[in-house]
Order: structure tokens, then C-alpha cells, then sequence
């Protein structure tokens, strides 16, 4: 069995709204519901842990009964950085293995969660190929990227649990920042297997306004239109 840890502690600065945007109305919809929804439906995940700021448990309490979600769920208080959100979930999560997701990204499907589970390795994640060229630099080129070597990181990942919770105490004691869980669990476990599965093309973060436009269209094509 796995828990779910979801991050939902961003507070959606560059959305330039008072409310972050996980919460914010996606077809009707908060966000964080179209996640939690679907989640609700994967027999595997027998617990959801929800990372977020205290000032937004009871709003998200109201919801949890509303949409009528039967699982388990816990909260854990969010950190300062990403990391430090999915440290403090990890410490509340009692099962063999564990999900990572990111309440920013409500296009992940029933069947997304129950593929990644599928798979035999016990450490995976999804990826995409990057269709774009990249070059490395700030101000000036200082710099040139592979295309071909370099993965667009999607989520949801799911791990071992002491593995990536040995993983994050690791890089505690070194004081070095991740900004996801795969990069972190292969800079200290560079033995350890991490599978790539076939990312999902609509699978998008909500960072910014435009996001959440997308978001809309992606909505009416991928989950109206083809259920």
C-alpha cells in the first residue's frame, strides 16, 4: 500500500492572486479537488497527507466533505521551501512506499496513478523528452545543454519510503536544496534505479495566470472530451 503525500503549501506569487492557486476555481472546480478526486478512486493509496499552511486546513476539511473523499487524510504543515514540505509529510507517512504530487498539477488522471503504481520498479517517476532547444546561461550563453539528454520532470514520483526519507536527511546535513525528489534520491543513492515512465503531454504545473487559462482548455479536452 502506498500514502499519497501532495504538496499543496505554495503560496502562488506568481499567480498574483491572494489566494494561492491549488485553491483557486479550475471547471468549477478547486483545484486541489480535481487531484483528491481521482486519487480517492486508487485502491493502493490508502492514505493522503496533505502538506499546507495551518490557515488552510479547515477550508480544505470543508471540501474533503463536500466532494464526499473517503480516504484517510492527515496534514502536515508546510515548510519554508519544497523540500522542507515534502520532509515534514514524510515524517507523518507510515507505509512501505509513498507518492509524491503537487497540488499545482490537477491533470493527472486515475489511470496516471495506477500506471506509475503498476510499474515493477519500486522508484519511479514521469518524464517528458523536452521538444525545445536549451542552452545554459543567465545574462550571457555561459553554456551548452544535450536536448536529447535532458528529461522534462513530471509528477507524480513514487518511492520507497526509507529510502527517500534517508535521501532527505542526507541532504538536511549537508544544507544542499532539491527541487524534486528523483535529482535528490539519485545524488545519494546514484545505485538506485529510477524508472522513466512516458509522461502525459497535458500534465502541465498551474504557475502563472496563463496557466490557469490553459488549464481550462486542457480540462474541456482531456477530461470532458475523452473520459
Amino acid at each position: 500500500m502506498y500514502s499519497l503525500v501532495l504538496l499543496s503549501g505554495g503560496t502562488g506569487s506568481r499567480m498574483h492572486n491572494t489566494v494561492p492557486k491549488q485553491y483557486l476555481l479550475l471547471a468549477g472546480k478547486p483545484v486541489i479537488m480535481h487531484i483528491l478526486e481521482r486519487v480517492d478512486q486508487v485502491n493502493e493509496i490508502s492514505e493522503i497527507i496533505i502538506v499546507c499552511s495551518d490557515e488552510y486546513i479547515s477550508s480544505i476539511q470543508l471540501m474533503l466533505n463536500q466532494y464526499g473523499i473517503r480516504k484517510p487524510v492527515r496534514f502536515a504543515p508546510a515548510g519554508k521551501t519544497r523540500q522542507e514540505s515534502v520532509y515534514n509529510g514524510l515524517s507523518l507517512v507510515q507505509t512501505s512506499d509513498v507518492i509524491i504530487h503537487e497540488a499545482a498539477r490537477p491533470f493527472v488522471k486515475t489511470e496516471d496513478f495506477q500506471h506509475l503504481i503498476n510499474e515493477e520498479c519500486r522508484n519511479a517517476m514521469y518524464g517528458l523528452s523536452i521538444p525545445f532547444t536549451v542552452i545554459k546561461g543567465h545574462d550571457f550563453v555561459e553554456g551548452v545543454l544535450t536536448r536529447s539528454e535532458l528529461i522534462n520532470v513530471q509528477l507524480p514520483h513514487k518511492f520507497e519510503t526509507q529510502l527517500l526519507k534517508d535521501a532527505h536527511e542526507k541532504s538536511r546535513s549537508d544544507n544542499k536544496e532539491f527541487t524534486e525528489d528523483a535529482s535528490l534520491v539519485y545524488y545519494y543513492f546514484p545505485q538506485t534505479k529510477i524508472k522513466i515512465c512516458e509522461g502525459m503531454e497535458y500534465d502541465i504545473k498551474l504557475t502563472t495566470r496563463i496557466d490557469m487559462l490553459a488549464g481550462e482548455q486542457i480540462y474541456k479536452e482531456y477530461f470532458v472530451k475523452r473520459k
